[in-house]
């Protein structure tokens, strides 16, 4: 059994690269453009939405962070969201369920220290540090579409290392046909524990060949700094291709299965929340519909939604010959 508790929130401050050099070699103005910067109260202000009033702390920039060219978008159709905005207006409902409640509430969670438990059909499981699973001097920063299934969008750098070199750390058996992430549940931090109208802890799963793509992403940080909490520090999972929802925050638990997970949504509403949740514009929401989509900071459903988020010739094979309107 593996038990470390140093995390990405306690890098040593000879290990962090010196905000202001970070944000001079990335061209700091190309990407702050669409925030605006409060100086005298070092924060970060949202305007245009429902989180105009949040303020967003600055937080430690990651060291080792190399931007990888093969996982990039088209700035020119789609522009890179500010950090601003990708701070203020998210979906957690252990914070609250406005997309202002996390910004709000998610400071007084405690990241450090954290364990994630590693158990199921595995070779080596037991209780791991997150600097264990997760190799914090080959960071690596992807551009990355976020499709929500409210039918808003994001562009977001996130900061990580692949799945599938966390998950082969632990030696997925062969019968392992799953992978489920249990998230924390921490309701003296967590306000939104007890009136989000969903079961918790939040459960989510990927089938192994989806987990193990060079698509889906472990996520310890965003636009180079230290991911912050209301964003689902210390660890989280990104897959772009489908809804946000799949992208399980403050992970604890990583279970190897060979039984399709019970993922949270599709539980609490099976009608509109499959096991799936591939972005597929054919496929309306029952309350409405997917073709189209608001990429924030606009206003309008403005912009066609692409089938699997605009990933398909990297992951519409998965799928062959599935019913995609039956496995949504």
């Amino acid at each position: 059994m593996i038990i470390k508790t140093r995390t990405s929130a306690d890098i040593p401050s000879s290990e962090i690269t010196p905000e202001e050099v970070y944000w001079s070699r990335r061209d700091f103005m190309r990407v702050a453009t669409a925030g605006t910067i409060g100086a005298a109260a070092g924060v970060l202000l949202v305007g245009g939405d429902a989180a105009s009033c949040a303020q967003v702390p600055t937080t430690p920039a990651l060291a080792h962070v190399t931007r990888n060219p093969a996982f990039v978008v088209d700035e020119k159709v789609d522009p890179v969201t500010s950090y601003s905005q990708i701070t203020t207006f998210n979906n957690y409902y252990e914070f609250g369920t406005d997309k202002s409640d996390p910004a709000a509430n998610a400071g007084r969670l405690k990241v450090k220290p954290w364990t994630v438990k590693v158990d199921g059909l595995c070779d080596k499981p037991g209780n791991y540090g997150v600097e264990d699973l997760v190799d914090f001097n080959n960071l690596e920063e992807r551009v990355y579409r976020h499709r929500c299934v409210e039918a808003w969008s994001m562009v977001m750098p996130l900061d990580g290392v692949p799945l599938a070199s966390v998950l082969k750390k632990v030696g997925p058996q062969s019968k392992a046909a799953y992978v489920e992430f249990t998230t924390l549940v921490r309701a003296s931090e967590m306000p939104g524990i007890g009136s989000a109208g969903i079961a918790f802890p939040y459960v989510e799963g990927l089938r192994m060949d989806e987990a193990m793509h060079p698509l889906t992403f472990m996520v310890v940080g965003l636009y180079g700094k230290v991911l912050p909490n209301q964003n689902g520090a210390p660890l989280r999972v990104h897959i772009p291709w489908k809804y946000g929802f799949k992208s399980g925050k403050a992970i604890v638990r990583i279970r190897f299965t060979d039984q399709q997970p019970q993922n949270t949504w599709a539980v609490a509403s099976p009608n509109e929340y499959g096991f799936y949740a591939n972005v597929n514009p054919t496929v309306d929401h029952p309350r409405w519909s997917q073709a189209r989509e608001r990429r924030l900071p606009g206003l309008f459903k403005d912009r066609p939604t692409l089938m699997f988020n605009g990933y398909a010739d990297q992951v519409a094979h998965l799928y062959q010959g599935m019913d995609l309107r039956k496995y949504f």
